[in-house]
């Protein structure tokens, strides 16, 4: 009965509101307020503050600035297999495996579109057709920052608005099309693998998400929008393996996309395996 009404008040409750409200509490520079705020949240989801860059909790201006914390050099190191694909994150393996009839499986017979979850345009989803995803939960104690599975050059960003549903297990499980229905930004990339899209899924009380390249992905209405980056005007943004790519204020999920046969998923990935940012989660498909 409990997951009954959970599952039940996702689809009541005001999404956006809700997340609005919670990005003024992130933003709250009220040093009572924002140590009380940030110590007990790092207490209730035991944060390990060792690896961070700054570990005083007091120190940073805001909650959304300890959210979204650096960590130490050498915190994370990027796996140097030849060819390795990197896990863009710190977190858990949702779902991981082939996309099939153009779709990605979500959890207990539920699945979900790429043509939607790249925003409806069929040249953008044709070249993942039959390709391989990787889902990747971020939980509140993780660290927030997405980074490049594989050096790329990026050629498009896409902001698709939408609900923001909470992204754990049991909306998985129960809402259908979860991460094709919630807000996100879509980056595609040229990569030695091919093209490889990076989505960022938005969830509740998500106050934001950021690129290093555009900052705040907030376009002026909640519609979408299409940005291109290979077009002559545009000096070619080039990431490295490794580097960061965005990050998110308040959770999520990050699901990487390629093409098909370019890459073979790790054999001990399952669903629930803890991954972290920079660890190999694949090698090309030879």
């Amino acid at each position: 009965m409990k997951k009954q009404l959970f599952i039940l008040s996702q689809y009541l409750l005001p999404h956006h509101l809700l997340s609005r409200l919670a990005g003024c509490v992130a933003e709250c520079r009220v040093r009572w307020f924002k140590n009380a705020f940030t110590s007990w949240f790092a207490k209730r989801y035991q944060v390990d503050m060792s690896q961070a860059l700054v570990e005083d909790l007091t120190a940073y201006e805001h909650f959304n600035a300890f959210f979204t914390r650096a960590l130490k050099d050498g915190a994370r190191p990027l796996d140097q297999t030849p060819g390795a694909v990197l896990s863009p994150a710190d977190g858990a393996v949702s779902q991981l495996g082939p996309i099939e009839h153009g779709r990605v499986f979500q959890a207990k017979g539920h699945s979900f579109s790429v043509l939607e979850l790249l925003g409806g345009d069929a040249a953008l989803a044709a070249p993942f057709m039959g390709g391989d995803f990787a889902t990747i939960y971020l939980s509140p104690k993780d660290y927030h920052r997405v980074h490049m599975p594989l050096a790329g050059t990026l050629r498009e960003m896409v902001y698709v608005p939408g609900r923001i549903f909470s992204v754990n297990q049991t909306t998985a499980e129960n809402v259908p099309e979860l991460f094709a229905r919630n807000e996100r930004v879509v980056c595609l990339f040229d990569t030695e693998r091919g093209p490889m899209a990076v989505v960022l899924v938005g969830a509740m009380i998500v106050a934001s998400i950021e690129t290093v390249w555009a900052g705040l992905v907030t376009p002026p209405k909640r519609e979408l929008k299409t940005f291109r980056y290979d077009e002559a005007a545009r000096a070619p943004i080039h990431l490295e393996k490794g580097a960061e790519l965005g990050r998110f204020k308040l959770g999520s999920t990050a699901i990487v996309l390629f093409g098909p046969g370019q890459v073979k998923w790790a054999e001990a990935l399952t669903a629930g395996t803890p991954v972290q940012m920079g660890q190999g989660i694949a090698l090309p498909n030879a």
